[in-house]
């Protein structure tokens, strides 16, 4: 028995080294440094993107139907100009504004510092991981419709659409715990395949209605049944698109992606002309191709397929394009068609779940809004793997059902980027660009607030995401607020001279809040420092001085300098915590001096709790208490720990 709990035990301990092992290279400082990329070509590269742009080919053109009916063409061609006359110019112009990958929230949280900036991009990211996980369940489920609903599948399969779709989202999450990594020549390959066949249906469709132009004449007798006046139909049409707007999604990966888009070799670091340009092609030629496959495959479909077929049970719902395939080409094209469509919806789900693996490591623990664990991949396959199990069941794998999720976090996430755009442009007083992009802004804006409003749950499970994101960051903030925070320490000439003189006797700092910062206000300090601590009055001491520069940021890095007021000399610098600064300089100033020093606080007055919470969040408080925390976390040794003395 004894032997049992043993072996138990050790396997546990096993399977948590396991889970936590770190498999994305070295850490360098607080947080994960990021890998070096390699590069592709641009055409390459869309096709990364595109296995999820163009994956939603799969159930976009029966979800149009359903939606829109009869107007989904028209719904359709305002969706693609809205595309191609928004969605477009806006990440345009972010690939110009943020070349190294950090797409439209970097660019939020630059133009919108401090803690309102670290809230909108901790919303921002519930919309993202509303996004992949919806991508992830609606793609298998998607693969799952096509799976069943093939000829050659046996019959007992019909009833088990959760259990398929519960298993493709098993292998994808097992395929990443073993290791996967994007591989651009698959991708290259599925989207090359992919839209051929595509192509090869659309183009027997169109033929199909040239020889049967009856189905143009029945479409038109549909559209004007109810309305006959064109005005009216374009404005019910503008009423129904934004539940299309799935069709929107791939431009924010199109960015993400771009440290991997070749560019040119004397390009500038900062501002890489080259991938600029090449990416800016990507996005234009991924937009133009898929605008041309949302017409023609709605057009099609609505005009080939009865209404009855696309409803919930029928044999082109969530597959409207391969049942066209299947009913004019025949059972083996069909088949290599739905083969086609299974394995690019499955790569659009393994895309969507390393977006979500490489969301955590670039931003939160920059926030100190992750735990430790966090930072390994295979935890958080787990998670996401189960959160989307859940998503799965909650929809009972419905294709469509998920549709207004997925628009809702697609919608949010572009309304986002061009409010970014909007604001970028307004900083930069171009008045033409700002009033453009606030109108497309606006455009956005509607379309996200009617898919809300016609289908709220995707706001629902954003909701869900963006609390359970807040509330684990806010935990993580405060559990981690004792580490050292820094990057590194820089320190000029001066102040390297002032620690060099200081360690030839033992090293004392006072630390100060700067004020006047005058030759009166060292002296008062200092004689009300040495009357407390009972200093001798011929032992030279140093100022410390830490001002706050964004206490939002969680780590920086330190440049300390010197001043000379008088004969009084100080160290001074700006962080985003006072207390962890001087902690990671006492420490610092050990290591290079080889000697113990010693940080001298006053008493502070008021209430505790007031001044945690002002730590916490303005990266002040009760300085002398925090510092000997952060000190006594980062050294185990008493012996070797600097010294922290509070008096009066």
């Amino acid at each position: 028995m004894a032997k049992s709990i043993v072996s138990t035990k050790r396997l546990g301990s096993q399977f948590i080294d396991w889970l936590l092992e770190e498999d994305r290279g070295e850490k360098e400082g607080p947080y994960r440094k990021e890998e070096p990329h390699r590069q592709h070509s641009w055409w390459q590269v869309m096709c990364l993107t595109g296995v999820d742009y163009f994956s939603t080919l799969g159930y976009q053109p029966g979800i149009a139907a359903l939606a829109a009916g009869a107007l989904s063409p028209v719904a359709t061609l305002i969706l693609v100009l809205l595309t191609l006359f928004g969605a477009l110019p806006i990440y345009r112009r972010i690939a110009a504004e943020s070349p190294h990958g950090e797409g439209s929230i970097a660019m939020l949280e630059r133009l919108l510092p401090w803690w309102q900036g670290k809230l909108l991009v901790l919303c921002l990211l519930g919309f993202v991981a509303t996004d992949f996980i919806i991508t992830i369940t609606l793609s298998a489920a998607d693969a799952t419709a096509h799976i069943i609903e093939n000829p050659l599948t046996p019959n007992w399969f019909h009833n088990q659409t959760i259990a398929i779709t519960l298993i493709l989202v098993a292998l994808l999450g097992g395929v990443f715990l073993r290791g996967f990594k994007e591989a651009i020549g698959i991708a290259v390959v599925l989207v090359a395949v992919y839209l051929l066949l595509n192509f090869v249906v659309v183009s027997l469709g169109l033929y199909q209605i040239l020889i049967h132009p009856e189905a143009i004449a029945n479409w038109q007798t549909a559209l004007f049944a109810r309305h006959s006046n064109p005005l009216i139909l374009v404005g019910i049409a503008l009423l129904i698109f934004p539940k299309l707007a799935l069709g929107l999604s791939g431009f924010e990966t199109g960015v993400t992606v771009m440290p991997l888009v070749k560019g040119s070799s004397n390009n500038a670091p900062h501002h890489p002309k080259g991938r600029i340009r090449n990416t800016r092609k990507l996005l234009t030629t991924a937009a133009l191709i898929m605008s041309f496959f949302l017409l023609t495959t709605s057009f099609i479909t609505t005009l080939l397929i009865p209404t009855a077929e696309f409803v919930s049970g029928g044999k082109a719902n969530g597959r409207a394009l391969a049942y066209l395939a299947h009913l004019y080409l025949g059972d083996g094209f069909g088949t290599i068609y739905d083969l086609s469509t299974i394995s690019i919806l499955w790569f659009a789900g393994a895309s969507a779940m390393a977006g979500l693996l490489n969301i955590v490591p670039r931003y939160l623990p920059r926030y100190g809004m992750a735990p430790n664990w966090a930072r390994a991949t295979r935890p958080l396959v787990l998670v996401y793997t189960a959160i989307a199990f859940v998503v799965t069941i909650i929809f009972r794998a419905n294709v469509e059902a998920q549709g207004g999720a997925y628009a809702t976090g697609v919608l949010v996430l572009i309304t986002s980027a061009a409010f970014a755009v909007t604001l970028s442009a307004h900083r930069h007083r171009q008045k033409r660009a700002r009033l453009v992009f606030a109108i497309i802004t606006l455009l956005f804006l509607y379309t996200t607030i009617v898919n809300i409003i016609e289908r709220p749950e995707g706001i629902r499970i954003a909701g869900f995401f963006i609390g359970t994101i807040i509330f684990t960051s806010l935990v993580s903030r405060v559990w981690r607020s004792t580490e050292l925070r820094a990057e590194r320490i820089e320190v000029d000439e001066l102040a390297g001279q002032f620690l060099a003189e200081e360690s030839q006797g033992v090293i004392r700092l006072i630390a100060n809040r700067l004020n006047a910062g005058d030759v009166q206000e060292y002296f008062m300090k200092e004689k009300e420092v040495r009357e407390d601590n009972h200093i001798p009055p011929n032992d030279p001491i140093l100022f410390l001085e830490i001002m706050v520069s964004d206490a939002s940021e969680f780590a920086d890095i330190i440049k300390v300098k010197g001043v000379q007021v008088g004969d009084y000399r100080i160290l001074r610098a700006e962080s985003a915590a006072v207390p962890n600064a001087i902690a990671a300089l006492l420490l610092y100033i050990r290591d290079q001096t080889g000697k113990i020093p010693h940080a001298y606080f006053g008493w502070v007055e008021g209430n505790p709790i007031q001044y945690l919470l002002r730590f916490i969040l303005f990266g002040e408080g009760d300085i002398a208490v925090v510092t000997r925390e952060v000190l006594r976390r980062a050294e185990n040794d008493p012996h070797k720990r600097p010294g922290v003395h509070v008096g009066g």
